[in-house]
C-alpha cells in the first residue's frame, strides 16, 4: 500500500454521551484519566463512566470529557503504534483544537486539559450571565445565510454565523430572539434551522468576557516552541509555533469555527489524503465525506478501530 499523508482530527463538545468511556476503560491509555483528573480536580472517570447524560449537558463537564476520550484514543492509538510515521498535521472542532494542540506535541495532556477546565468554566459562567443558544442552519449556502443573518443583526437582533461545518451546515449563535428570527426566515433561502441543545451563544460576542478570562490562562500556559502544524478553527491556516495560540485561543471564542475551510487546507496545502478521527462518534467523518468525498476517512472511536488496517473506513 502506497503511504499517504494522515491528518489527525478532533471532535468537540456535542458528541458527549453517557458512559463514553467504557469501551477504553480496560486499555493501557486509561491511566490518563488520573493524570487529568489531578490537574482539573474532576473526577474523570466518573464523568467517562457514570455521569448521566442530562449532567454531561454542562458546558465545563462535556468539555472536559470529550477531550478526555480524545486524548485517550490518540494516546492508546500511538500505543498501538497504527498512526505510523505519516502525520502531517492537526486539527481539532471547537474543544477538539485542545486535543489536536496536545497531539501535535503543542502541550502536554496535562496542561491541555488545564486549559480546557478553565475554558470550559468560563464559557459556562458568561453563558449563565447572559442567556444565548444555538441554531444550525441546513441545505442553505453559506453566502445566503450570512446575508439573512446580517439583515436580522441589522433589524436589532443578535445572531452570528458560529460555525461553517460543510457545504450546507452552517451553524448560527446568538440570543433566543435572534436565532429564533432567523430560523422563521429559513425557508427564504431555501433552508431549515435545527435548534441545537446548548447552554450559550458560542462563538459569538457574547463569549468576550469568557476569551479575556481563559486569555490569562493561555499566556501562561507552557506552549513547546516548535510542534506538528495544527490548523486553526480562526482562521483555517496552519500554525507550528507556540507563541501563536494564546491569541488564536482568544479569538476562537468569539469568532466562527471555520471548519470547512480547515478540511479544504488538511487536504489541499498540506496534502493530507487520509484523514483520522480521534474521539467520540463519528461526527467529523461525515463532515469531512461532504466537504472533500474523495479523501480517506477513519474514525477511531473505541479500541475495535484499533485493528482496522489503515486507510479502510469505518
Amino acid at each position: 500500500m502506497n503511504r499517504v499523508p494522515v491528518g489527525l482530527v478532533f471532535p468537540g463538545q456535542g458528541t458527549q454521551k453517557e458512559g463514553m468511556g467504557v469501551p477504553w476503560r480496560h486499555t493501557p491509555s486509561w491511566e490518563l484519566t488520573a493524570e487529568i483528573s489531578a490537574v482539573t480536580g474532576e473526577d474523570v472517570e466518573e464523568l467517562l463512566l457514570r455521569t448521566p447524560r442530562e449532567q454531561l449537558r454542562r458546558t465545563d463537564l462535556a468539555q472536559l470529557a470529550v477531550f478526555a476520550v480524545a486524548s485517550i484514543a490518540h494516546a492508546e492509538a500511538v500505543r498501538a503504534g497504527v498512526l505510523g510515521p505519516d502525520v502531517v498535521a492537526c486539527a481539532g472542532h471547537s474543544l477538539g483544537e485542545y486535543a489536536a494542540l496536545a497531539a501535535s506535541g503543542a502541550l502536554t495532556v496535562s496542561a491541555a486539559a488545564a486549559l480546557v477546565a478553565a475554558r470550559g468554566r468560563a464559557m459556562r459562567e458568561a453563558a449563565l450571565a447572559r442567556e444565548g443558544t444555538m441554531g444550525v442552519m441546513v441545505a442553505a449556502p453559506l453566502d445566503q445565510v450570512e446575508a439573512l443573518v446580517g439583515e436580522v443583526r441589522a433589524e436589532g437582533a443578535d445572531v452570528w454565523v458560529a460555525n461553517v461545518n460543510a457545504p450546507g451546515q452552517t451553524v448560527v449563535s446568538g440570543s433566543p430572539e435572534g436565532v429564533g428570527e432567523a430560523g422563521s426566515r429559513a425557508g427564504s433561502i431555501g433552508g431549515r434551522m435545527l435548534r441545537l441543545d446548548v447552554g450559550g451563544a458560542f462563538h459569538s460576542p457574547y463569549m468576550a468576557p469568557a476569551a479575556e478570562t481563559l486569555g490569562r490562562a493561555l499566556r501562561q500556559a507552557p506552549f513547546a516552541p516548535g510542534h506538528l502544524p495544527v490548523v486553526a478553527n480562526a482562521d483555517a491556516e496552519p500554525y507550528a509555533e507556540g507563541r501563536h495560540w494564546p491569541g488564536l485561543g482568544v479569538r476562537q471564542l468569539t469568532s466562527p469555527v471555520l471548519w470547512e475551510r480547515s478540511v479544504g487546507t488538511l487536504t489541499g496545502r498540506l496534502g493530507c489524503r487520509r484523514l483520522v478521527e480521534l474521539g467520540p462518534g463519528r461526527t467529523l467523518a461525515g463532515l469531512i465525506r461532504r466537504i472533500d468525498p474523495e479523501v480517506e476517512t477513519v474514525s477511531v472511536d473505541g479500541p475495535a478501530a484499533l485493528t482496522v488496517p489503515p486507510g479502510v473506513e469505518r
